[in-house]
């Protein structure tokens, strides 16, 4: 369909999440033309208003038999046994399906067995199973995501993730059509996937899944897969990523836009609830690969180490920082069941090799601007399954690995961090300074969303602030799927060195009231990705930087990348666009090179730099 014009876009209301999306509705306005183009679907019309339905019941809580782990009313774990599961899943995703900004956090458990059930995710849910291969719970129906909670497509179908599960369509075919902050790990699927259902969509992420069918990505935008073994790939639009991925498409970019990557340089996967054949619950925590291609566990037995669930502390959301602190000083692990947590002292990890592990998006709201979770700059730590909502009182910063002037080298073991998301607004009025920090050598981000909220309650110019998404100062600081959108200055810093980033996707800011509001010194505008002056080695792959500004669209960013130009420092297949049919303009890609993306020329692309 013809794109809308973005003087047409009626903003929506916070409280009511099934109206028109507001300023996101804008990457719709700018994108529906080209995305129909390319992918040859009937997009949504953003204007078109979700069905009516009456407020659902709430699902009745979990409950957990004697001898049984208590992992609290909203984890729910089935076996064979289970009544009416296909009830208490269609409960859930009646309550879930579109609470964007509301307070149900949910994690759905499937013991080893055979299910026939249809799973669709809603927000804040988690389904996964509890083998220790994905083949271990086989879910033979559908397990997928769709538009149905939002007339305009799924693009802010954010915060829902399925893992470790062998997934059976009985139609063939299972829909996953997401955008950011979510996760498809380690699935075993017997037949095909299409990512989008013919809504405007902005995803997303695979990592450590064998995809026996054909993969359609329809009207995504982007996408990252890693460590996976796909059957086959039709469809692109503008920036898609495959690392250590056989079967994936060849690099073509910029037409089509693919980039591929033979293998993953440093990798360890997602640590995991399971089951063993004794019925007791561990974490199984995967170990460290180097130039890997494809899964972890295909045709093989998976290589890591097994932490019994007495290790770790079962948190719930009542508890105070002080006491899952006291759980840290005492050895303990921490597996955070779901739910909100306000922590008014930074969950501080001291020792090498903690696992900290969310459970159904788990949230910490950090209060009176202290950091969320400061980790000591040690091997090992793994933080996973995390949300970090920003408070009222700004946090500088929100997420710390390592104090500042670390200099320990890690590269034996690193610590890592998988499916860990930042918001800064949306739920409420949030502010930070910097939303993560890495001070530590050779930290591993595996998916990260960090997200100054451009829609929903609490958010303006002078209301949501945060300067910087994501700091990096340590070496060798790799990141896979990196996802990073609106903050009021740079998005990315990165000055340590030997740093490599694989797939970056970003908006710049909708909201600067005016140029004199947005300047970096003498520049126009911030970039979306800045490298220190004084780095001399940094290489990243699949870079995408959007911009739409709505309060002035005469607002220009001199660059979407600012790096120091010397024969160390690369970058692969980099791509600008100005949204909104040209609202607003990017100058140039890198430095003083490609583009520009404005009102003339919306898409411009640039295969390297230098």
């Amino acid at each position: 369909m013809p794109a809308q014009s973005a003087q047409s876009a009626q903003p929506a209301q916070p409280d009511n999440p099934d109206q028109t999306l507001a300023r996101r509705s804008f990457l719709a306005l700018g994108s529906g033309a080209a995305l129909a183009a390319t992918s040859g679907l009937t997009l949504a019309s953003p204007a078109v208003a979700a069905p009516a339905r009456k407020t659902p019941q709430a699902p009745p809580p979990a409950t957990h038999a004697a001898g049984q782990p208590d992992f609290g009313p909203n984890v729910h774990v089935f076996d064979s046994s289970t009544p009416n599961i296909q009830a208490t899943l269609d409960a859930i995703y009646a309550q879930q399906r579109g609470s964007q900004f509301g307070e149900g956090r949910y994690a759905l458990l499937f013991k080893p067995g055979a299910y026939s059930v249809d799973v669709k995710l809603g927000y804040y849910t988690q389904v996964a199973g509890l083998g220790l291969q994905p083949s271990g719970a086989s879910i033979t129906g559908s397990l997928g995501v769709e538009g149905d909670a939002h007339g305009n497509g799924t693009l802010v179908n954010f915060w829902r993730g399925a893992e470790n599960l062998n997934a059976v369509p009985k139609s063939g075919v299972d829909t996953w059509a997401v955008s950011q902050a979510t996760y498809y790990r380690r699935i075993y699927l017997l037949g095909d996937l299409k990512l989008s259902d013919g809504g405007y969509s902005s995803g997303g992420f695979i990592a450590d899944c064998q995809l026996t069918g054909q993969v359609n990505s329809g009207t995504q935008q982007q996408w990252l897969t890693r460590n996976s073994v796909v059957g086959s790939w039709v469809g692109s639009n503008w920036n898609f990523v495959f690392v250590g991925s056989p079967g994936s498409p060849a690099t073509s970019f910029p037409t089509p836009p693919y980039t591929s990557v033979e293998r993953t340089p440093v990798i360890c996967e997602k640590p995991f609830l399971y089951v063993d054949g004794a019925g007791a619950y561990q974490v199984f925590v995967p170990a460290v690969r180097t130039n890997a291609e494809a899964t972890s566990w295909e045709a093989r037995k998976p290589e890591g180490t097994s932490l019994p669930l007495d290790a770790f502390h079962i948190a719930k959301p009542a508890e105070s920082a002080a006491d899952l602190n006291a759980a840290l000083a005492q050895g303990k692990h921490l597996l955070l069941t779901p739910g909100i947590y306000h922590v008014d002292q930074p969950l501080t990890v001291t020792r090498a090799d903690t696992v900290v592990l969310g459970l159904g998006y788990a949230t910490l709201i950090p209060d009176n601007g202290v950091t969320a979770l400061d980790v000591a700059d040690v091997d090992g730590v793994r933080v996973a399954g995390l949300l970090v909502d920003a408070g009222p009182v700004a946090s500088d910063p929100l997420i710390r690995f390592g104090p500042d002037g670390s200099r320990r080298g890690h590269a034996r073991n690193p610590s890592s961090m998988h499916d860990v998301f930042v918001r800064v607004g949306g739920a409420g009025v949030g502010k930070a300074k910097r939303c993560v920090v890495v001070n530590s050598a050779d930290v591993l981000i595996d998916n990260m969303w960090l997200w100054r909220a451009d829609h929903g309650a609490g958010v303006g110019w002078d209301a949501n602030t945060s300067d910087v998404g994501l700091v990096v100062n340590g070496s060798g600081v790799i990141a896979y799927g990196l996802f990073v959108e609106h903050h009021q200055k740079a998005q990315v810093e990165w000055n340590g060195e030997g740093g490599r980033t694989y797939f970056f996707q970003n908006e710049m800011p909708y909201d600067p009231p005016n140029q004199a509001a947005w300047m970096d010194g003498t520049h126009r505008g911030f970039p979306a990705y800045a490298v220190g002056d004084h780095v001399r080695t940094h290489e990243a792959w699949g870079l995408g930087s959007y911009c739409i500004f709505a309060e002035d669209r005469t607002i220009v960013s001199d660059r979407a990348i600012a790096a120091p130009k010397r024969p160390g420092v690369k970058f692969h297949s980099m791509i600008t666009f100005s949204l909104g049919g040209g609202q607003g303009t990017i100058a140039h890609v890198v430095n003083d090179t490609g583009g520009p993306s404005d009102a003339v020329t919306g898409l411009a692309m640039l295969k390297s730099y230098p």
